[in-house]
């Protein structure tokens, strides 16, 4: 199930008939409900720690607290709201992830990427190494978004590749639309500044290519053949997902730099359904609503 953010018919009343059975006591419907968020917690939890594990950890932990604070909602804010100013909390006072304290800023990581070597491809290696590739270029970017502070890369991740509205992100967040536009635009800054730098996605004249680098990575152990990290079991591409452009972007090149960050998986994980089912079973859980 794609995420209710996407959806054009959501209906917040949809999620409040569950949350009355559910405190009525029925799993099914708190199951139900834990199903309709997973994906965009979890997809949001992936790019802020970029780590699946952690990010699969970091997801279950806001399920946890949505399931014993649930009692806590009383319909004063839309529950969507309400569930996401959670998550963003949450996130933001988060242990480090492992990529987080791997990865030290902007320089640290352009001088990693630097000691990658150059493996120029054969014909037959690109048509065998495509998803490699892609796994390569997604993870890259990805660790890009590392290199921003917590606050700034959540804004990111919010304002740029899901494009959340400056409004409902600083409600989110606690803080004004006119402060949630500044962090956005100090990120795209930091993060065009290091491409414009670094990535040939961006900038041509830049050495630096995803193909060329695969076998690097690959023997650096950024990329593991046998089990890839961003480009198997998923739904879309986010661009795919986009409801509308994103915020105006000052010129065309930082258009389509935000369009890179968009061209990755919208993953929809089978282990969701065995995790929340699991979840809703746990004896502690379960006293808190005396589920059926």
């Amino acid at each position: 199930m794609i995420q209710a953010i996407f959806e054009t018919e959501y209906r917040e009343s949809d999620d409040l008939i569950l949350i009355d059975q559910a405190q009525e006591g029925s799993r099914k419907a708190l199951e139900q409900l834990l199903e309709r968020h997973y994906n965009f917690i979890y997809n949001v939890a992936l790019r802020f720690l970029l780590n699946p594990q952690d990010a699969q950890d970091l997801t279950q932990e806001v399920l946890i607290k949505l399931i014993t604070k649930l009692r806590q909602f009383h319909g004063k804010s839309s529950f969507r709201t309400w569930l996401y100013r959670m998550v963003v909390n949450h996130f933001l006072n988060s242990k480090r992830g492992k990529m987080e304290t791997a990865i030290q800023g902007f320089d640290a990581y352009g001088k990693e990427l630097d000691r990658i070597p150059f493996h120029e491809l054969n014909p037959e290696e690109k048509l065998s190494l495509q998803e490699e590739v892609e796994d390569a270029r997604i993870g890259c970017m990805t660790g890009m978004l590392l290199c921003l502070d917590r606050r700034q890369r959540l804004v990111f991740i919010l304002g740029e590749i899901f494009e959340v509205k400056s409004p409902v992100g600083a409600e989110l967040l606690d803080i004004s639309p006119d402060n949630f536009r500044k962090i956005l635009t100090r990120a795209r800054k930091d993060l065009y500044n290091f491409m414009n730098r670094k990535c040939g996605l961006l900038n041509l004249n830049n050495p630096c290519r995803c193909p060329k680098k695969t076998k690097g990575f690959i023997q650096a152990g950024w990329v593991q053949p046998k089990k890839l990290q961003f480009h198997a079991d998923f739904l879309h591409k986010l661009s795919d997902l986009s409801l509308e452009k994103a915020n105006a972007c000052d010129n065309l090149i930082e258009e389509k730099y935000g369009a890179l960050f968009k061209d990755s998986p919208y993953y929809d994980l089978d282990k969701s359904e065995e995790m929340i089912a699991g979840l809703t079973k746990d004896k502690e859980l379960k006293e808190i609503f005396d589920l059926g």
